[in-house]
């Protein structure tokens, strides 16, 4: 059950299904809102653990397959977003409640934050390397300056190192805490972490996002967003690192959503 809502509110909100998962047929900004609201409300501090926010690509949907562990992983989510186009126009032909848009981190980021320094809400950042996380930090201080950062940390740790990370980031209490570490990493890193996590509002996976808001790599033109392209630029700017990764994964997921998204 999602810790912001009561189950007959979860029955009410629109949902496309990908095997076991629900995913949120809801808008960006429908997204960022109800993630600040839930950090604003007295929710937050009678929970036992964060609110876990997560979503799903092509990468993802391939790894879901390939790797049974990850989907209960998934599974405990309270919420998730479909960060892929190819699978919100899928699912405007298979799903009785079809996706309105694509929810991608790097856009629900921005609506995020801008509510969030209205309202005096804190972040954290952990992942990516140290360059890119200190570089992410400073654009999102010009950004949205009455938004306060009050702690960020790199990607590169080991697992034995992680209680120690998980403990200073609960002490701080931030309201959001972006987990940047890819998947299924990240996935993993929350699942093992969520409960020594208590006290921070929001903990949300955002894969590369890092990489976007320092500058260190463009997004594609919007077109190529809107029409489920943007893997394609990514792969033409990238190509030693992404082509092959895109070569299995892309047709393999679209198998997995023809098979699996209702």
């Amino acid at each position: 059950m999602s810790l912001t809502i009561t189950a007959d509110e979860a029955a009410e909100t629109p949902a496309a299904t990908l095997g076991a998962l629900k995913i949120e047929a809801r808008s960006v900004q429908d997204c960022a809102e109800g993630l600040v609201r839930y950090c604003l409300s007295g929710r937050r501090h009678l929970a036992t653990r964060p609110y876990f926010s997560t979503s799903v690509n092509g990468q993802v949907v391939s790894l879901l397959a390939r790797d049974r562990r990850l989907a209960p992983m998934l599974a405990k989510a309270d919420a998730i977003n479909a960060d892929g186009q190819p699978m919100v126009l899928l699912s405007r032909l298979l799903c009785r409640s079809p996706l309105p848009e694509r929810v991608a981190t790097t856009d629900l980021f921005p609506a995020v934050a801008e509510r969030a320094a209205k309202e005096g809400l804190t972040f954290y950042l952990l992942g990516g390397r140290e360059a890119v996380s200190r570089k992410a930090a400073e654009a999102i201080q010009a950004a949205y300056p009455g938004l306060k950062i009050v702690g960020r940390r790199h990607g590169y740790f080991d697992r034995f190192e992680e209680a120690a990370i998980s403990a200073e980031i609960a002490s701080l209490k931030p309201d959001f805490l972006w987990v940047a570490l890819g998947a299924p990493r990240e996935h993993q890193f929350c699942m093992r972490n969520l409960v020594r996590l208590k006290g921070v509002g929001v903990v949300k996976t955002a894969g590369g996002l890092f990489d976007f808001l320092s500058g260190e790599k463009a997004r594609a033109p919007k077109w190529m967003q809107t029409a489920g392209f943007e893997w394609l630029f990514r792969v033409l700017v990238e190509p030693r690192r992404l082509f092959l990764r895109y070569a299995l994964t892309n047709p393999h997921a679209m198998l997995v959503m023809l098979r699996d998204l209702r």
